[in-house]
């Protein structure tokens, strides 16, 4: 059975160049996705970390529900997140604690939400994940967007988000139009910081 992996099928969404700012046109794509607010902590006492207790093994399960009874089998997408405040400041002063984010995990457009459903009742069955309850799946239509890779710790993103929205944009005539969006290719637990790979994308629309 063949494995799709949507990070090599799907090149032009994952694997932008770290040279330079690209614009894409990023198609309708289906999402797990549970909503909070706070810093992204590792404590499991966070919201962000109940979120990802949640995710993942609603995302597993849903793979191998796939592979045994659809015959499909795929590789789990990386986790990406969408960021926002009420006021954008807090990201410059740091106040991670308003920090607004979607986490999601990117789903085949064979899965279904009844395939979900039965799957949030499996994973509800033998495990007490406050964060459940919240998740669902929903399309997310992103549209044209300006993306690039950055490589380094997440902390250091800020110099190549100021080039994007103080410099490329301007000079394009594009205008934010949506969320702050990442996709993370590396695991922190296991890269080192200045090895990690991120997607950083902005949707935007002309002036």
């Amino acid at each position: 059975m063949e494995k799709i992996d949507f990070k090599k099928t799907m090149k032009s969404l994952f694997a932008p160049s770290a040279k330079g700012f690209a614009i894409v046109d990023v198609p309708p794509l289906q999402f797990l996705m549970i909503d909070g607010k706070g810093r992204p902590d590792p404590d499991p006492q966070t919201e962000y970390a109940q979120a990802l207790a949640a995710l993942y093994p609603v995302a597993y399960k849903l793979k191998f529900l796939s592979k045994k009874t659809l015959g499909r089998d795929y590789v789990v997408p990386p986790l990406q997140a969408l960021w926002w405040a009420d006021d954008m400041s807090v990201f410059v002063s740091g106040d991670k604690d308003q920090w607004q984010w979607i986490v999601m995990i990117m789903q085949p457009d064979w899965v279904g939400q009844a395939h979900v459903d039965e799957v949030l009742k499996t994973v509800a069955a033998s495990n007490d994940l406050p964060a459940l309850k919240k998740l669902r799946m929903e399309t997310y239509r992103e549209g044209r967007s300006v993306q690039i890779m950055h490589i380094g710790s997440y902390a250091d993103e800020g110099p190549t988000l100021k080039r994007l929205h103080e410099e490329f944009l301007p000079d394009n005539g594009l205008v934010e139009n949506g969320h702050h969006h990442e996709i993370y290719l590396g695991d922190p637990r296991k890269t080192a910081p200045e090895k990690l790979k991120t997607v950083l994308r902005q949707p935007v629309r002309a002036l």
